[in-house]
Parts: C-alpha cells; structure tokens; sequence
C-alpha cells in the first residue's frame, strides 16, 4: 500500500516503525506523565484548587464549579474536535504546538493572580481562578483526541495498560513527595501566597512534562477518508451508535458513573469545616490520594491487559460506594485518609482503563469518534454532577450528597456489569459499523 501523504508509511513501514521506536516512545510516555502527574499534584482540584476557591467564598455551589470544570472542561471538548483530527497523517503537531497554549500556559497566570488579587480582589481572583480553570480543562479536552489517538498509534494495545500505569506510578509516586512539600507550603506561608506557589509549581512540572513529549517519535499514516464538516459528520454519528449497542450501553454506565462522583469534590472541604483542620491538612490528604493512585496503578495496568479495562472500572465503582460509606460514618479525620486514598485509585482507573477502554471498541479508522463520543457524553454528566452535589449540600448539608453518590455509583455498578461486554472479548476490531 502507498500513501499520498508526503513521508508517510505504508500498512507494513508502520508496523516496522512501530516495534524499532517503542522502546523510545514509552519511554517518552512514561517520563511525560509521570512529569505531568507529578505537576499536577501541587493544584489538585478536589483538595488544594477547593481549599483555595473556600478562601475565597462561602458558596458549595462555587466550591463544587471547581470540580464541574475540572471534570467537564476536560470531556466536552472533545467531540468537536474528532472530525479534524482523524483526518491528520500525524497528530503530535497538534498536541505539542496547541497544548503548549491551550493546556500548560494557564497556570503560570493562574499563579500570578494568586499571587496578585487573592489578597485585595477576592472576587476578581476567584472570577480570574475560574477563567484559568476553563482555559487549562477546555484546551486539554481540544487536544485529548489528538494525544490519545497518537498514543494508539505508537503503542500496541496489549501494553497500554501498564505503560499508563507505569507512567501513572512515576508521576503519583513521586508527587506522594510533591504533595508532603506543598503541605509544607500551605502550612509555612500565608494565604494566599502558599496556594500561588503551588500554582507556580504545577506550571514549572507541566512545562518539562511538554518538553519531554515533543520528542515523540509518531509516523505519518494518510487516511481515505473526506473532509467533511462538523454538522454533518455530526448527523452520521447516529448509525455509528445504532450499529454498536454494546457501546452505547457503556456510555450510559459512564454517565451514571460520573455522576455517583458528585460528592469528591466536597470532601476535603467537608472534613476541614467538620473537624476544624488548617489548610495544610489538604496537602496530607493529596499525600493519601496519590499513595492510592500510585499503589493501584501496580495492579490495574496488569489487570487491564490480562482481563480487560471493564473488570477494572466496576472495581473503581465498588471503591466509590465504600469510600463515600466510610465518609458518612468516620468518627475522626483520621478515616478520611483511606477515603482519599480510594479517591486516588478511582483516578488511576480513569487514566488506565477509561482512556484506553475507548480505543477497542470500534474499528481502528473510527477509533478517534470513539474516544470522543466515550469521553464528550460522560463529560455532559460530569458538567451537571458537582453542581448536583452542591445543591444537595447547600440544602441538605456534604452528607446527604455522599449518600446519594453512594448509592447512584451501586445502580452504575450493576448497569455496567450486566448490560455491557468487554469490547476485547468480542473480537470485533474489523467488523463494526464505520463512518464514510
């Protein structure tokens, strides 16, 4: 087979360049986001950005936006950004060039206007926060396809598992460190200069994690298929869904998942206003989330590319049910501590096997509409979750949202074990219905 793409492979180039380049390629891989994680330790959302944004307001319904953009900035996106994308020979360009701009640069103004308005402009901070915010989650979701897609390319799908989790292990245990040195700031420097140099870090961690992944090595690989527009690639994506009912039926486990996550975001400002903690006590609990995430990366990446990403994600609902079970009765913050941990663990989950579960349930050429539709829909519910959770708290106090969450995650858990198949079992890599 011969391209028309200037300096592309052919179908059997591709995989030669594949196998010479991957022990470079994962190397790259795992050094980015174990960088990437390490930087993002130091703003996490649901402990430092909310602890942060509690300085600045009262308001649960605030406080749970924080967690609405984190979640929905990143997933909404990335729909309308499919139909370019899969066009592309090569995807890095867009996910090193843009990303820069769209994804890393916000901290460094986020930073700064900690540094600069927390204390004589609450209000233009907070506002200022919010905008940073949807500007980093939004341009991470513009170029997600693009990353995951180039990510597909260059790795074989019996390893990505433990290649994101091994990433995700680095970077988590590593920030474990990071996130002891950013309790240590919260504690030694007053507000808000302890929460600007947290930001400060994140973007100095963020950039070298950009550094690292523009040395990817991804060939060039042309496509058949015709431009088209948004609004009608947009009207085939019905038969694409009616076609596959396995995977529409795991879209609807996803949003049910997401939505049982209503309550996270309110959990380190329900223990530090129930037990009368200092801000510091949110670096001790980030300390927990990532020695959860780290340690549950040693055993999901191994179990997704032996059993399956499913038998992994039921598993991070089980976690969910317990942790917001174990909130609702912890007698002391002590307990909460394993409660941030299982919070940890469900954010590995979603790295290692609710990225990659996307990419195996369709047919290759369409794998760039599957990530998007897998992540866009979900991202719908994960824009109306916290703000539910908000609302529950503000009339019925953080307990009553836990409750909730709690038992919406067992309804997930159930969906998704009984209506949906793993898509690797099924053996349909080339035979499900494709766009043209």
């Amino acid at each position: 087979m011969v391209n028309d793409v200037k300096g592309a492979v052919d179908e059997s180039g591709y995989e030669t360049y594949i196998r010479r380049n991957l022990s470079w390629n994962s190397s790259v891989i795992v050094a980015d986001g174990a960088l990437f994680f390490l930087g993002m330790n130091f703003a996490t959302p649901s402990t430092i950005m909310s602890l942060y944004v509690r300085h600045l307001t009262d308001s649960a319904l605030l406080i749970g936006l924080v967690s609405t953009i984190a979640g929905a900035g990143w997933y909404i996106p990335q729909l309308f950004t499919v139909s370019f994308t899969e066009r592309l020979p090569r995807k890095k360009p867009i996910v090193v060039n843009v990303g820069f701009f769209s994804e890393r640069l916000p901290f460094l103004v986020m930073a700064a206007s900690a540094f600069l308005l927390a204390g004589p402009s609450p209000r233009l901070a907070l506002t200022l926060f919010f905008v940073t915010l949807a500007w980093h989650t939004v341009g991470a979701g513009a170029i997600a396809v693009a990353w995951q897609e180039m990510f597909a390319k260059i790795t074989p799908v019996h390893y990505r598992g433990r290649l994101l989790g091994m990433a995700n292990f680095i970077g988590t245990a590593t920030g474990v460190l990071g996130a002891a040195f950013s309790a240590s700031i919260l504690d030694r420097y007053p507000f808000p200069t302890n929460f600007g140099i947290c930001f400060g870090l994140t973007f100095v961690f963020v950039m070298a994690s950009w550094l690292v992944l523009s040395l990817t090595r991804e060939p060039a690989l042309s496509t058949n298929r015709p431009r088209t527009s948004l609004v009608d690639y947009w009207k085939r994506l019905p038969l694409l869904l009616r076609g596959n009912s396995n995977f529409c039926a795991y879209l609807v486990a996803r949003m049910m998942t997401v939505l049982g996550r209503m309550g996270i975001g309110f959990l380190a400002v329900y223990a530090v206003e129930r037990w009368a903690l200092g801000d510091s006590e949110a670096g001790f609990y980030t300390t927990a989330l990532l020695a959860g995430q780290s340690l549950s990366n040693l055993v999901f990446g191994p179990l997704a590319d032996r059993s399956g990403h499913k038998v992994v994600l039921e598993t991070s609902l089980a976690i969910t049910i317990i942790a917001m079970a174990v909130t609702l009765i912890a007698p002391s913050p002590i307990l909460m501590y394993p409660v941030f941990a299982a919070v940890g663990a469900l954010s590995s989950s979603d790295i290692v096997s609710g990225v990659n579960i996307a990419l195996e349930f369709g047919h290759s050429d369409d794998r760039p509409t599957y990530i998007g539709l897998a992540n866009t829909i979900p991202g719908l519910a994960a824009a109306i979750a916290p703000m539910v959770g908000g609302w529950i708290a503000s009339h019925a106090e953080y307990p009553a949202a836990f409750a909730s969450g709690a038992l919406l995650s067992a309804a997930a858990l159930a969906f998704l074990h009984y209506a949906v198949t793993e898509p690797r079992n099924l053996h349909h890599t080339r035979s499900e219905p494709r766009l043209t």
